[in-house]
């Protein structure tokens, strides 16, 4: 992409990719790249300014990561964020120390708001602190631009050499003016003029796609989702009748979904589509039978669906490329740089060795969820399409604790149908991120129609959240709760309690597995 960009260096932080988000809110381009990507390489970029993230090491054991001391001589502003803050003054000639006292979470920080990077913020304001190491003295040339009682430098910055630190994480919400000062630092310091729109990037991805597909067939992975979904419209859009959807139903759906999905994108729905259904719902219980770890389970399906879509590409004919709906967050949670690996997507980290095909196309890879339905909503889908609840790629699979099976698959149907029925006759769809039934491996004792019951524990999971990167759960009344409980228990054969879950994100993950 040739637009103005700002990337971020990933030196392992939980938030590297919200640092990213937050900068695409201002409309500026960022990618995320490992801590150790080639100076080389960054100066093709050409970027008009560096993030480095924070992370879980200490800057002055000689196995932590570093970048080059190079960087910064490039001339490109920089901002250090947290470890990265401390890694600038390490390696300029500044002491980092343990921290008699460390900081974590809602912290009051006092800046000096003569400083380009907290132009218009409260001088006293509420910051997100996550540290045990501290910077106690700052390099020289650098000028202390904010502290706390106990965190002498918890900004800093040389203007002559356009660089820029701080302790506390501005990216994340709990920074009550960090958005504000990440703009700053994208308009005032690095002088972005903010042009990255979805429009654009629509326009260009059907470019790039016409052009690197050239007269090739491409047989594009098409679960009825809104990744999948914006991926399918898109190359439509680029290659017309060039392009074979293949819908695998698994059996691991949401209830009616396979007909659901066929009836938009099959012969008799709107868009001009090869749409191919493959009912697969035996082989995929077949190949899990007797699995119970979710890694295991999402990286045999995500082969499994590679090898469908291999057998389907050799009856349609020679394929040249398969497309899929990768998003960023499914990038950088399957393993960036020095990040750890939160879990495999099918997307990412599920595929063989040995693909037939001559390349994979992603062209959402570098769009977060919110983005993903803007491209939708540029490409015309409509909005109950590019609104849908988010669903992953592994399906009920990772919905299911323990092993799957055709009877635990139809409870989680069931349940999950009754629970997104009450919640839109409650008037909370809106206002929910993502929400679902899942099913535990507990069975317990209880009592229906005087009788002795032992079967499962149903889950319900709700959260809001606005990047999918943290999120909270969501405060359902207890009504409506309760209406839920009474309906699955009495309508769904197999559960006779159900839970809700109340863990965030961290430390839990959204999905139930």
């Amino acid at each position: 992409m040739s637009q103005e960009k700002v990337i971020v260096l990933d030196f392992g932080g939980q938030y590297n990719q919200l640092i990213a988000r937050r900068v695409r809110e201002c409309n500026v381009y960022c990618e995320v790249h490992p801590y150790h990507m080639p100076l080389e390489k960054i100066k093709e970029m050409n970027p008009k300014g560096i993030i480095f993230t924070g992370g879980p090491n200490s800057v002055f054991f000689d196995d932590s990561p570093k970048c080059s001391k190079e960087i910064f001589d490039l001339g490109i502003p920089i901002l250090g964020i947290c470890y990265g803050s401390q890694l600038i003054a390490h390696m300029l000639g500044g002491e980092v120390k343990d921290a008699p006292t460390s900081e974590y979470g809602k912290t009051d920080v006092e800046l000096d708001n003569t400083s380009l990077l907290f132009e218009g913020v409260s001088r006293h304001t509420v910051c997100w602190m996550s540290h045990t190491n501290y910077i106690e003295t700052s390099p020289a040339g650098f000028r202390i631009t904010g502290h706390t009682p106990v965190c002498p430098v918890a900004a800093m910055e040389c203007p002559e050499r356009s660089l820029y630190a701080t302790q506390f994480h501005p990216e994340v919400l709990h920074t009550a003016e960090g958005q504000k000062m990440l703009a700053n630092f994208v308009f005032k310091i690095c002088g972005c003029a903010g042009d990255w729109k979805m429009d654009s990037f629509v326009e260009r991805a059907i470019d790039e796609i016409r052009q690197k597909v050239g007269s090739g067939k491409v047989l594009c992975a098409l679960s009825g989702g809104v990744d999948s979904s914006v991926a399918a419209v898109l190359l439509a859009k680029a290659v017309g009748k060039q392009l074979t959807c293949v819908f695998v139903d698994h059996g691991l759906l949401r209830k009616n979904e396979g007909d659901e999905v066929e009836a938009v994108f099959g012969p008799d729905g709107p868009y001009d589509l090869n749409f191919v259904r493959v009912n697969a719902q035996e082989r995929f219980y077949s190949k899990l039978s007797g699995v119970v770890e979710p890694e295991a389970k999402r990286k045999i399906i995500g082969e499994e669906f590679i090898r469908v879509f291999e057998e389907e590409a050799k009856k349609i004919g020679a394929v040249d490329y398969l497309v899929q709906g990768t998003i960023y967050p499914d990038v950088i949670e399957s393993g960036l740089g020095k990040s750890a690996t939160i879990k495999s997507h099918h997307n990412v980290g599920g595929l063989p060795d040995c693909v037939d095909f001559k390349e994979i196309i992603e062209p959402l890879r570098l769009l977060f969820k919110d983005e993903v339905r803007r491209a939708g909503t540029e490409l015309g889908i409509p909005e109950h399409l590019v609104n849908r609840q988010p669903f992953p790629g592994p399906g009920l699979g990772i919905r299911i604790i323990g092993e799957v099976t055709a009877e635990k698959v139809k409870i989680v149907q069931e349940s999950d149908a009754i629970y997104r029925e009450e919640i839109a006759a409650a008037g909370l769809a809106g206002s929910i991120s993502q929400y679902f039934a899942a099913l535990t491996n507990m069975r317990s004792v209880g009592v229906m129609g005087d009788g002795r019951t032992y079967d499962y524990a149903v889950a319900l999971r709700a959260v809001t959240t606005t990047d999918f990167m943290t999120a909270e759960c969501a405060d359902i009344p207890y009504a409506v709760l309760q209406k839920v409980m009474n309906r699955i228990v009495n309508e769904v054969k197999g559960v006779n309690r159900v839970v809700y879950d109340l863990s965030s994100k961290p430390p839990g993950t959204i999905e139930f597995e």
